[in-house]
C-alpha cells in the first residue's frame, strides 16, 4: 500500500501556516479549516490500521512529516502528532467499533492517556465521568479519548498484576464539554486545555484494550504506547529547533549588533555557536531516527521489543528534545534584542520549545529510569 509523503505535504502547507501563525496563537487553537487541511494531507490517519483504511505508517516517516510541519508552526504540528498517535488506539478495540469511529480518512481522534476519569461497570458498559487536562486538539476532534480507572460495585477492578485497571475510553465529541481554559506561554495554538465528561455510558467495545489482551500483530503496534507518544514530542522539538536555526541565519546577515561594526554573521562567536548548534541538533536527530528504524526493523521481523530497545528509543527521544531546546536557546541568545519582539519568530520558537520540554514523556526523570537500566539497578521498565 502506498502512503502519503507527509514531508512533502507539510512543505505544501508551509506558506499558509507561516502566514497564519499569529491567528493560531490568538485563537488558542488550530482553526477548523487548517485542521481540515492537515487531515486531508493524511496526518491524522498515519497510525490508523490499514485494515480500517488508515495508512499504518513507519513511525520514522510519519514523524519526519511532523518535524517538517513544526518548522512552520509548532502548535499545528503538536495537534497533528496527537491526532496521529491517538489514531493508533483504534488497533486496540474490536474492528466493528473501530470502523464506526474511523468513519472516513479525515477523522480526528485526540485525547489524554492519563487515568483522570472514573468508569463504573453498568450492564454491558461503563458509566463514566471525569475531567482531563492537556486535551490538545479537542476542539476539532470527532472522537476524544480519556484515561479512566475502572470500578465494579464501587470497588476497584484489578489487573492480573494486582493493580487497579485503567483503560482509555472513546467518547463521541457530543458527549464531551471543552472547557476552553488553555492560556500558556508557548504552544499557544494547541488548545491543550481541559475537557470533561459527565455520566456517559460507554459500551465495552469503545474501551481501548478491554476486549483485546494483546496489540495487533503488526510492526507499528509493537511500539510501546507511551514511546510512540513521546516520538511526536521530539519531532515537534526537532522541527522547532531547525526553524530557529533558519531564523538566526536569516537575521544574522542583515543585523549589526549595537557597538559592533560587523554584521552578526561575521562575528566569530556567532559562527562558532551556529556550528555547535548544527552538530548538537544533527547528531541528536540521527540518533532519534536510527532508534526508530532499529525498533521498527525488529518489529517487522516479528520479534517483540525487549527492554533495551524500548530504553534506547526513549533515550533518543528525550535527548532529541533536550538537544532541540539547547539549540533554540543558543539561537535566541544570538539574536539579541531582536529575539524578544513579537514580530520576530525566534521568540515564538523559544516559548514553544520550553512548553514541549515540560511534557512528562520527555521530562528529566525519564533519564533516571533509563540510567538505572544501564547501571543494572532494579527499575520498572514498564515506564518505558
Amino acid at each position: 500500500m502506498s502512503h502519503p509523503d507527509l514531508v512533502a505535504a507539510a512543505r505544501k502547507l508551509a506558506p499558509e501556516l507561516c502566514a497564519r501563525t499569529d491567528e493560531v496563537e490568538q485563537a488558542r487553537r488550530v482553526p477548523a479549516d487548517l485542521s481540515d487541511q492537515v487531515a486531508a494531507a493524511g496526518f491524522y490517519r498515519a497510525f490508523v490500521p490499514e485494515a480500517l483504511g488508515g495508512d499504518e505508517m513507519h513511525p520514522g516517516l510519519a514523524n519526519a512529516g511532523i518535524e517538517e510541519l513544526a518548522r512552520s508552526d509548532a502548535s499545528v504540528a503538536w495537534v497533528a502528532f496527537i491526532g496521529m498517535t491517538s489514531g493508533s488506539s483504534l488497533a486496540g478495540i474490536p474492528e466493528a467499533a473501530a470502523r464506526e469511529v474511523f468513519a472516513d480518512g479525515e477523522t480526528l481522534v485526540t485525547g489524554v492517556f492519563a487515568p483522570m476519569g472514573r468508569a463504573e461497570r453498568e450492564g454491558d458498559g461503563y458509566r463514566t465521568s471525569g475531567r482531563w487536562s492537556w486535551g490538545s486538539g479537542a476542539d476539532n476532534a470527532d472522537w476524544i479519548l480519556g484515561g479512566c480507572r475502572m470500578f465494579k460495585d464501587g470497588e476497584p477492578e484489578l489487573s492480573r498484576g494486582g493493580g487497579q485497571r485503567s483503560h482509555m475510553v472513546l467518547f463521541p465529541r457530543d458527549q464531551v464539554n471543552i472547557v476552553g481554559n488553555w492560556n500558556a506561554s508557548g504552544l499557544c495554538g494547541t488548545g491543550s486545555g481541559d475537557f470533561e465528561v459527565a455520566d456517559a455510558l460507554v459500551p465495552d467495545q469503545r474501551i481501548v484494550g478491554f476486549s483485546q489482551d494483546a496489540p495487533l500483530e503488526r510492526p507499528l503496534y509493537q511500539f510501546p504506547r507511551f514511546g510512540l507518544l513521546a516520538l511526536g514530542i521530539a519531532a515537534v522539538a526537532l522541527g522547532t529547533a531547525r526553524a530557529a536555526l533558519d531564523d538566526l541565519v536569516a537575521l544574522a546577515g542583515g543585523k549589526t549588533p549595537m557597538g559592533s561594526r560587523r554584521p552578526l554573521a561575521e562575528r566569530p562567536a556567532t559562527q562558532s555557536d551556529v556550528a555547535k548548534a548544527e552538530a548538537v541538533l544533527g547528531s541528536a536527530r540521527l540518533f532519534f531516527y536510527d532508534a526508530i528504524d532499529r525498533c521498527y526493523a525488529r518489529a517487522e521481523a516479528g520479534d517483540p521489543l525487549p527492554a533495551e530497545f524500548r530504553r534506547d528509543l526513549r533515550l533518543a527521544t528525550t535527548h532529541a528534545v533536550q538537544a532541540a531546546a539547547e539549540t533554540v536557546d543558543r539561537m535566541y541568545h544570538l539574536g539579541g534584542g531582536s529575539s524578544v519582539h513579537r514580530s520576530h519568530p525566534l521568540q515564538r520558537r523559544f516559548r514553544d520549545i520550553h512548553v514541549a520540554t515540560q511534557h512528562l514523556m520527555v521530562a528529566p526523570p525519564t533519564l533516571e529510569v533509563i540510567g538505572k537500566t544501564y547501571l543494572g539497578v532494579d527499575v520498572d521498565t514498564g515506564q518505558l
